[in-house]
């Protein structure tokens, strides 16, 4: 079947769509007057021509890797999958692999049901129409392989973060814009999943949600914290975790649960730089891949991360959150606390000095190095330990790393879009950052000081210029979108008026980076469509003042 088709579901009653009765076509009454429950959250019963859901890829170095995510099959029913292309009118088989069945841990018995196709000496010359066809040509799934845009000038990267479970509808709002962008990649950089034990199920619904996109580009998904099943997530190089927030660092849930994870989103992208895995057997995927001559570094920013708990004193409610007025901010900096590691630190040193085939170079993380967040859920906390803005040794290593390559940073996880220039010693000496808003913005956070910024950037927000974060770290706020504010004729309760996503486009020819903010429900296909107010934000490679 066509994948632009709809899916026809044996069960929609998982989407949240009322029940009909066949014989009437009324929906279904209650007979007890009492509320329905709602639906417990699954995996919904598919036809076998829709048993493949979704798929992704890559090509670095004239290598496809491509993921094939399918729903559960039937014992009996083949795991023989095959990859094809059309070339002059006719099928061309490329590749062969078995779907696979490696276990989650959670639910029990759960299984990944993915297929990784991995096809060396590709012509990245010429786009390609692919065919992923299994349970013997029963089940087909189309797209475009696109080529390499190495002969445009613009290269257009739209980025996600932060698919919450608090609106689990379609997307068709972002499938559209999307579409209309026309971006040559797309970055999730994190939470695209927020069930923290039924990943498979919420994984498939993702991919129902925006496989009609992902499916003709090149796409990157770094797992975060909610996709591995904890809250926050100091991976501390794989250790378990034991407290309550895993604040003492490592992983709540088993490290087969966390490799299953990681492989269904991760499995499409080049190889790592070095894959060696962290402790207990879990992988890794720090790498790069270069798009039209744009060369994007992709890291883990929280798999080698250390855990406050025990090594700082506890100074909020919780040992990752600050609000003591009489707190010492340098006492927090512990100097042998880990952010990105050895091993990372030493892949950006070679990727910032390797140029081959490059014209910019940008680092897509899962959050931002500096704490761009006063207000969490209503509450003002003088420091957040969950961002990059801590530990401050780590991060200025990390950021003087990437500021050798004047590479821009592009991230996501804090619920509020932003742009920051960062500073290490002075203000404006390292690189941007943007900070992309959430998908869903379930969990709001406000940029909210008390004070105003030194030297403010522009006067249509009221807080841009100089500031110390709750580190004490030195950033320059260019633009922020508080929930709320700067956004007219969106009225959403799910999303509060702070959710959309990020355009960043990267112009070869000036050397110039323009990041875009776009709140959900604009149609900016409309000439009068607007940006969240201070958005776009235009900077220069080279621009460090």
């Amino acid at each position: 079947m066509n994948s632009s088709k709809l899916f026809r579901y044996s069960t929609c009653c998982l989407l949240g769509v009322a029940l009909l009765l066949p014989s009437t076509g009324l929906a279904a009454k209650e007979t007890n007057k009492k509320k329905a429950k709602k639906p417990a959250f699954g995996i919904p019963s598919v036809e076998k021509e829709d048993s493949i859901c979704f798929a992704m890829y890559t090509v670095q170095d004239n290598i496809l890797k491509l993921v094939a995510q399918l729903y559960p099959l039937a014992d009996g029913d083949s795991r023989s999958i095959l990859l094809e292309v059309k070339d002059k009118g006719k099928w061309k088989r490329v590749a062969k692999t078995t779907i696979r069945e490696d276990e989650y841990t959670s639910p029990k018995d759960v299984k990944a049901w993915n297929a990784l196709f991995r096809v060396e000496k590709w012509d990245h010359s010429r786009d390609w129409e692919y065919r992923v066809s299994a349970l013997d040509d029963i089940a087909t799934y189309t797209g475009i392989i696109r080529k390499d845009p190495r002969d445009k000038n613009e290269i257009v990267v739209a980025a996600f973060t932060g698919n919450s479970n608090g609106d689990r509808r379609m997307k068709p709002d972002i499938i559209h814009n999307i579409k209309v962008h026309d971006p040559d990649l797309l970055f999730f950089s994190g939470d695209q999943s927020y069930d923290h034990r039924k990943h498979l199920a919420a994984w498939l619904l993702f991919g129902r949600q925006f496989g009609e996109i992902i499916k003709d580009r090149p796409t990157i998904c770094i797992p975060d914290d909610h996709d591995v099943g904890q809250g926050n997530l100091w991976g501390e190089e794989g250790v378990k975790s034991t407290l309550g927030g895993a604040s003492d660092g490592g992983y709540t849930m088993s490290p087969e649960y966390v490799n299953e994870v990681q492989f269904a989103q991760t499995a499409n992208l080049p190889d790592p730089y070095d894959p060696t895995p962290v402790k207990r057997g879990i992988g890794v995927y720090y790498t790069a891949l270069n798009i039209g001559g744009i060369d994007f570094a992709i890291i883990e920013d929280r798999k080698f991360k250390t855990g406050p708990a025990d090594i700082i004193p506890k100074m909020g409610p919780r040992p990752d959150h600050i609000n003591d007025p009489k707190y010492d901010r340098e006492s927090v900096d512990v100097p042998e606390a880990q952010l990105l590691g050895e091993r990372q630190l030493r892949f950006l040193n070679d990727w910032a000095q390797d140029w081959k085939g490059v014209e910019m170079k940008a680092v897509l993380s899962q959050t931002i190095f500096a704490g761009g967040a006063h207000i969490h859920a209503g509450k003002r906390l003088l420091a957040d330990l969950d961002s990059n803005g801590w530990p401050q040794t780590g991060r200025n290593k990390s950021l003087a790393a990437i500021r050798k390559c004047d590479a821009v940073m592009i991230a996501g996880d804090q619920h509020l879009a932003s742009v920051i220039h960062h500073g290490i010693d002075d203000w404006k000496d390292a690189g941007y950052s943007f900070c992309v808003p959430s998908i869903v913005n379930y969990y709001p956070r406000k940029w909210l000081p008390l004070e105003k910024g030194i030297d403010p950037i522009t006067d249509v927000l009221e807080h841009t210029g100089n500031y110390y974060d709750g580190f004490g770290n030195k950033i320059t706020m260019h633009a922020y979108a508080n929930p709320g504010e700067g956004v007219e004729g969106i009225k959403d309760r799910v999303n509060n008026g702070a959710a959309g996503h990020g355009i960043v486009r990267f112009n070869k020819k000036d050397r110039s980076i323009v990041m875009e903010c776009w709140p959900r429900f604009v149609d900016v296909s409309d000439p009068d469509a607007k940006q969240f107010t201070g958005w776009p934000v235009t900077i220069h490679q080279k621009e460090r003042r």
